[in-house]
This record gives structure tokens, C-alpha cells and sequence, in this order.
């Protein structure tokens, strides 16, 4: 890889992982749409944006559960069911025209929900959803995230926002360890894949790491509820039309 191509690739996925990361996101899908701008080899493009899944939500984990923007509870809710189908959806290969085009239309309906309702959003006190509907919504993301090569973040937090189930904040805290959890379950699910992985990927890893310090103290300390939701808006309209139009 010529150096103008891999300085081009390192300042979008920075750009890219401060974004996501300051709703809780490991952005996973904006890698792999960065890394198909550039044609990089399919085969490579999965595992790399999971492993650096696990960098950028790993830190947004701990400096969430740290700041105490965190719901145990309401996190295993959904992990218990969503890892194993998590690494069940990473041994399998699907055609993308299957996914791509429903996926990208739920995340623009709860895009705009978000957009124009994000004080309501914000103002509610949250209330953990029983069992019977956590679980299987957790296997469904699990195995919707392994099977893509995302974390799964960017179905959760939606979800969880727009039925009332936590505030905005506590949401990209529970996200960003879902995401964690389902990243490593995604790869072992492909543990053959990390063979393809890229020799520049410790350049990558940097350029993630550092947008997502940014990222990360935005989301945690300076944007009000109502905005990081506006945000998280933002990003589903982002995710959305990369899944329709790329």
C-alpha cells in the first residue's frame, strides 16, 4: 500500500471512530465502507474492522462503566443470548443484497425518531425490558453482528432509545460493551479469517485509538443527553445510507 493511500484510510477511520465512539459505537460498519472505497480484499475486511471493534469499544467500555454510564443488568439482558449467536453468525457467509437494503431502511426510520424526538428521548427515566423480550432480541443482534462483521451496537442503541429502555448516555454504555463482547465472539466465529489479516493493520489500530480519545470524551463528558441522542441520529443516517448507496 502506497503511503498517500494508507495516510488517506488512517484520517477516515479516525474521523470515523470519533464519530461512532462518542455514542458507544465501535464503527465497524464505516470501516468496512472505508475499506471498500479503497478496495482492499473482502476477504480482509471483516476481520479488520472487528479487531478494531475491539479497540474502540473497549475503550469506550471502560470509560463509560468509569464514568458510571453503565447498566449491568440491562447489558447481560442481552449479551447472555447475543455472544453464542454472535460467533454462530461469524461462520457464516450471506450475499449482502440480502441485509443490506432492510437493514439500511430500519436505520433511517429510527434515525429520524431520533432526530426529531431526541428531548423526549432524553427525558425519559428508562426502565429494563423483562427477559421473554431481552434475549431473543439479544440473539437476534448477536447473530445480525456476526454475520456482518459489526458489533451490533448500531441496532441496540436505537432500539433501546426510541422504546425508552435507558437514558442516551447509559445507552452508549451498554452499547459499547455489546459491541466488545459480540466483536470477540465475531472473530472466533472466524477464527480463520484473522489469518488475512492486513500488515498495516497497526497503523489502523492508531489511527482508531486516537479518534476514538476524542470520540469517546465527548461522548462521556460534554454533550447533553439530548444532543448525544441527535447524534446517535446522525450516525444511524450515516450507517443507512452506506448499507443502501455503497
Amino acid at each position: 500500500m502506497d503511503p498517500i493511500t494508507l495516510i488517506s484510510i488512517m484520517v477516515l477511520f479516525a474521523l470515523a471512530a470519533a464519530l461512532y465512539s462518542s455514542v458507544g459505537h465501535g464503527g465497524a460498519s464505516a470501516y468496512l465502507a472505508i475499506m471498500a472505497l479503497f478496495a482492499i480484499p473482502a476477504m480482509t475486511m471483516r476481520p479488520t474492522a472487528l479487531t478494531m471493534n475491539l479497540l474502540v469499544a473497549g475503550f469506550a467500555t471502560y470509560r463509560y462503566v468509569k464514568a458510571g454510564e453503565f447498566n449491568p443488568r440491562l447489558f447481560l439482558s442481552f449479551a447472555v443470548t447475543a455472544v453464542p449467536f454472535a460467533y454462530l453468525g461469524g461462520t457464516i457467509h450471506i450475499p449482502p443484497e440480502i441485509y443490506r437494503p432492510l437493514v439500511g431502511i430500519v436505520l433511517w426510520c429510527a434515525a429520524l425518531h431520533l432526530l426529531f424526538k431526541s428531548r423526549i428521548i432524553a427525558g425519559r427515566p428508562g426502565k429494563i425490558p423483562p427477559l421473554y423480550i431481552t434475549l431473543p432480541v439479544g440473539a437476534a443482534l448477536g447473530f445480525l453482528a456476526g454475520l456482518t462483521g459489526t458489533g451490533g451496537g448500531i441496532f441496540l442503541s436505537p432500539i433501546i432509545l426510541v422504546l425508552g429502555w435507558a437514558q442516551p448516555r447509559v445507552t452508549s454504555g451498554v452499547a459499547a460493551a455489546f459491541i466488545l463482547v459480540n466483536s470477540i465472539a465475531g472473530l472466533a466465529g472466524n477464527v480463520a479469517a484473522i489469518q488475512s489479516l492486513p500488515p498495516e493493520l497497526p497503523y489502523f489500530l492508531f489511527a482508531a485509538g486516537a479518534g476514538a480519545l476524542l470520540g469517546v470524551w465527548l461522548g462521556v463528558r460534554r454533550l447533553p443527553q439530548h444532543q448525544l441522542a441527535q447524534l446517535l441520529g446522525l450516525v444511524l443516517l450515516v450507517a443507512g445510507w452506506k448499507l443502501l448507496f455503497t
